[in-house]
């Protein structure tokens, strides 16, 4: 039986708890109350702190010092939730510790399970807690002090949800293969016409290069719910490098070498790096040339020196990768800005990014370096990049 499993500190939010948890109750599912805080409960729980803590440093978790305790227990609450067998939901509630502890076991569950955090962080920069999962971030609108007119209404509509989308999943079987696409706005023409041309063959997912896009992506490869990537847009390892705010993990690109899965990559869009308003640009970079993409979001064109440390970094994870590889190099250009007449045509940069990748890679019969007399946007290029990857994923 799949039950709901409701989660939180019941040291200090344990009428709330209890109060969610009767609320699901009351909407139809079956709850189990687990608590996750530090020193004592203020009510009774199915599943108690010391049994979570187990599964971590119980040292540390009791340890006194709030700080330590709390990452221990996020840390212990993330091992403990992979255990369970019969999770048809899960519902947590927090402030700032508690939802640090809520999502770090909610981030290990697969996506497409219903996980709501009811937190008061919600409304803010909820990306450490979210990661690259499918947590939804429900505003508390109050503080968790107490139960009142607001708090209840919160906390009931959070139980619906979660019983409703427990109670009538998706039910769909996988008929096709996946395989994972990487598109920013200046590489789109390139990955809708790819899109296109694979046909129903696969089924394509295309991922939004903002530094979580690439990080989903990866994450769905590891999983072995994506057979392949087709990554033409790698924009996000040039943020990496040079402090862009959309930036890959340090691990882009491991997760094709641990599987190898067929792969076929581009330079997308590795002429920018990525910046909110103008005024939060480092000011060691403010003599440098930006394209204005909106209010919000300015993009400052790479210089050969940092084309050539993109090209070497890919070059370098890409040699360790022993399954099939196919890497094309758009010599005409790598977005819709790195363009003939274009704000950030820039013959040398490409050069630098071109010629450090070549150097540092080292081709074999599997892994191969293709140069291509086209810029990333035009139609042929497109047509290539599937033909790469039908020669390797047959």
């Amino acid at each position: 039986m799949q039950r709901i499993y409701v989660i939180g500190t019941a040291d200090t939010k344990g009428d709330e708890l209890a109060f969610l948890a009767a609320q699901v109750q009351a909407a139809g599912g079956t709850p189990v109350l687990v608590d996750v805080g530090t020193t004592r409960p203020t009510i009774a729980v199915d599943i108690a702190a010391t049994t979570i803590a187990r599964h971590g440093d119980q040292a540390a978790i009791g340890s006194g010092d709030r700080g330590i305790a709390v990452k221990a227990m996020a840390d212990a609450f993330a091992n403990f939730v992979p255990t369970l067998t019969d999770i048809g939901g899960m519902v947590g509630i927090g402030g700032g510790g508690g939802t640090s502890i809520v999502t770090a076991g909610m981030r290990t569950m697969p996506i497409g399970l219903p996980k709501i955090a009811v937190s008061t962080l919600a409304s803010g920069d909820v990306a450490p807690y979210v990661g690259v999962s499918d947590i939804i971030m429900m505003p508390s609108i109050t503080d968790m002090a107490g139960l009142n007119r607001i708090s209840r209404v919160i906390l009931t509509n959070a139980a619906n949800a979660i019983v409703a989308m427990s109670i009538k999943p998706f039910v769909g079987a996988a008929t096709k293969p996946a395989i994972g696409l990487t598109m920013f706005g200046v590489t789109t023409t390139a990955v809708t016409r790819v899109v296109d041309l694979l046909g129903d063959a696969v089924e394509p997912l295309v991922f939004h290069a903002t530094g979580t896009g690439g990080r989903t992506m990866e994450s769905l490869v590891d999983s072995g719910l994506l057979t392949g990537v087709i990554d033409i847009t790698t924009t996000e390892i040039a943020d990496l490098l040079f402090g862009g705010v959309l930036p890959a993990g340090p691990d882009r690109l491991d997760c094709i070498a641990r599987t190898k899965v067929p792969y076929v990559g581009s330079l997308g869009a590795c002429d920018m790096i990525n910046f909110w308003a103008p005024e939060t640009v480092p000011a060691q970079f403010r003599a440098r040339l930006f394209y204005h993409h909106n209010a919000n979001v300015t993009l400052m064109r790479t210089i050969p020196a940092e084309c050539a440390a993109i090209g070497r970094w890919i070059g370098d994870k890409l040699n360790a990768c022993t399954g099939p590889v196919r890497l094309l190099i758009p010599e005409a250009g790598v977005s819709a800005l790195d363009i003939a007449g274009g704000q950030f045509f820039d013959p040398d940069a490409d050069s630098a990014l071109f010629s450090a990748l070549e150097q540092v890679l080292v081709p074999t019969p599997n892994r191969q370096v293709i140069r291509l007399p086209l810029h990333i946007n035009d139609p042929k290029f497109a047509e290539a990049a599937v033909a790469a990857w039908r020669s390797i994923a047959s």
